[in-house]
């Protein structure tokens, strides 16, 4: 059976809010982490979020 190269990563806010989103990546061919801006709505703006292991 092959492994999955897809794996679920958290994206967690850089403005230290608390809140983040679930994503999926491929993980061989995006070995670095991953950050994306997108809209966080507890500060109510665009930030970064840097991605984070699932507990």
């Amino acid at each position: 059976m092959a492994k999955n190269t897809t794996i679920k990563v958290k994206l967690v806010s850089s403005a230290d809010t608390g809140f983040y989103y679930v994503t999926y990546k491929n993980s061989r061919t995006m070995t670095d982490k991953l950050t994306k801006k997108k809209y966080d709505p507890v500060a109510k703006k665009h930030v970064e979020f840097r991605e984070a292991k699932i507990k």
